[in-house]
């Protein structure tokens, strides 16, 4: 709260009866408002900005001719999946524009609970870029899997007492709001009493089902993969989040339904976000760019990471350059290709704070021993084998680019009475193993379309649950690759013939490193070249494999309890 006196202050600023504390002179001002562009300097007074107009200051820093647009909002992202601990990414985001992040802890609640909910809010308390929390409403997901913990409504009300707790975070269970159940009515009840937002999760619900599910006051959707669902669930009152991840890349099908008339109910978000991609092409800043070169108008783009996410989420202090709005601000040279080269959050210059933000990770281990000692497992409870009982099996089949796999019934390959991998025609063994209490369940199966030829690649990054998930050709590499992972406590890895080729611990929760960005970065590049030179055809398997235990995304998805029929809700037998 501000004090009466950083008032007064920041009136006499603005009237110019006093020098501001910094001027940004001949910049040209990108006005989220009214869609303009207005010549003009900005005077910033502590945190805030004093005024838009002809000002002098304390500090002036001449644009000269820079567009300055404001500090861009994150609507939507798992900061898990970027394996970078809060303050990490922080300091990798910063750079490229981000000033505001809206994220679920949805993966590390699934892990640690409240525990690892409050881990999150203390490590990102304080930094340079805002962070702001959903309400994790799914955890566990569904009961197809085991989570390593449960948060029902009177835990998520608790959460939502913390001023940085801004909504309830997306219902990933249509099914159970569908279908009424009790505990999913009470947590969307939360949301309407407490007048918060509640981010939906509905991947191609249509008709009247979707009617049911936006008619409890779930207001947004960020899975939408065709024009046509897209716009339906607009003309039904959602916003549109649309998705450009690591993995899941919705633009471009996307772009069109975006037209001048309802852009103020979209937003761009990433979800998902590895950090290579953080380094190597950027956050925000990369979908802008990719957004304009697509045809969108890049004013309409700014305010597609800026008012309409403080506008949606209710973050009535920012998303604009604006008398009162906070300094949050973007200074870049091309309209047409938005590079930032100077950052201010609240009113101070990223490049001369970043360096500021440091957090004793051991005093923090001390105080959350259920994420930093997440990885249980007893590899002499796991068999990889596969007894056969019949010919044809149910095979989860991967889509490029999509979230969404596809469920296929092919012949495999029998040896000696067991299943077994058949590269050639690139079926390989997926497992999926409990992680979080060693009760020694794993659901065994095959995945197409991963184009592994040996070896194999295990990861504890595995949504919703975070389970193992193991994909390989050779059982003993399945083993390995299990072993390394369990023995970091946590983290990715690729194996083959008995070698590990690469690995990359994630001691927080499974999940995250508190090493920095380029660091990780460098580290997955090399788990990535290593899963290239064992014939993977994918961009990220890790990314994908990450999502192939997911059931709430169809069509066919592996977790530690078995093959999961998503469009059925229910488990299915391998053999068809």
């Amino acid at each position: 709260m501000e004090t009466r006196e950083v008032i007064r202050k920041r009136i006499r600023q603005a009237r110019g009866a006093e020098p501001a504390d910094c001027v940004l002179k001949s910049c040209r001002v990108i006005d989220v408002f009214t869609g303009e562009i207005v010549e003009a300097d900005v005077a910033i007074c502590g945190e805030r900005i004093a005024g838009i107009g002809d000002y002098s200051g304390e500090e002036e820093i001449d644009c000269n001719g820079a567009y300055i647009c404001p500090g861009f909002m994150e609507g939507h992202i798992h900061v898990e999946s970027s394996m970078l601990s809060p303050e990490q990414f922080a300091r990798a985001v910063v750079p490229h524009g981000t000033t505001t992040v809206v994220c679920d802890p949805h993966e590390i609640a699934n892990v640690a609970g409240l525990g690892g909910i409050n881990f999150m809010l203390e490590e990102s308390a304080d930094l340079l870029c805002s962070f702001y929390v959903m309400a994790p409403s799914c955890v566990p997901a569904t009961h197809l899997e085991t989570s390593g913990a449960s948060l029902d409504s009177t835990e998520m009300e608790k959460i939502m007492q913390s001023p940085r707790v801004i909504g309830v975070a997306e219902m990933m269970n249509f099914p159970g709001v569908l279908f009424g159940e009790e505990e999913v009515l009470k947590k969307l009840a939360l949301g309407q009493r407490m007048g918060v937002p509640v981010d939906g999760h509905a991947p191609g619900l249509s008709g009247k089902d979707l009617q049911a599910y936006i008619s409890c006051g779930i207001s947004s959707d960020h899975e939408c993969t065709t024009a046509e669902e897209a716009r339906e669930k607009l003309r039904s009152g959602m916003f549109l989040f649309i998705r450009e991840g690591s993995t899941a890349k919705n633009l471009s099908a996307l772009l069109p339904v975006v037209t001048e008339k309802n852009s103020h109910r979209c937003l761009l978000v990433t979800d998902d976000c590895h950090p290579h991609d953080l380094v190597v092409e950027g956050h925000l800043d990369r979908i802008l760019r990719k957004a304009i070169k697509l045809g969108l108008d890049p004013l309409t783009a700014i305010q597609m990471v800026t008012i309409n996410v403080a506008n949606y989420f209710d973050l009535r202090d920012r998303g604009a350059v604006a008398p009162g709005y906070r300094a949050d601000l973007v200074l870049f040279d091309d309209l047409a290709n938005v590079r930032p080269k100077l950052v201010f959050s609240g009113g101070r210059r990223v490049e001369e704070e970043i360096g500021s933000m440091t957090r004793n990770q051991k005093e923090v281990a001390s105080r959350y021993p259920e994420v930093f000692d997440s990885v249980h497992v007893d590899i002499k409870k796991i068999s990889f084998d596969i007894a056969a009982q019949g010919e044809i099996a149910r095979v989860v089949r991967v889509v490029k680019d999509q979230l969404i796999t596809e469920a296929v019934e092919l012949p495999v390959k029998i040896v000696n009475g067991l299943a077994v991998s058949d590269p050639e025609k690139d079926i390989i063994k997926l497992a999926v193993i409990e992680r979080h209490k060693a009760t020694g369940n794993r659901g065994l199966g095959f995945v197409q379309g991963i184009g592994l030829q040996r070896g194999a690649l295990a990861s504890t990054v595995g949504h919703d649950s975070h389970n193992i998930t193991v994909v390989g050709v050779e059982t003993q590499d399945m083993r390995l690759a299990v072993e390394t992972i369990v023995g970091h406590g946590g983290g990715l890895a690729v194996v083959a013939d008995g070698q590990i080729l690469a690995s990359l611990p994630l001691r927080i929760a499974g999940l995250m490193s508190a090493a920095d960005a380029p660091m990780v970065a460098a580290g997955f590049s090399a788990l990535l070249q290593a899963a290239a030179g064992l014939g993977v055809l994918v961009e990220d398997p890790f990314m994908l494999m990450s999502f192939l235990g997911l059931p709430v995304i169809p069509h066919l998805k592996m977790t530690d309890l078995g093959l999961v029929d998503v469009d059925a809700f229910q488990h299915v037998g391998l053999w068809a």
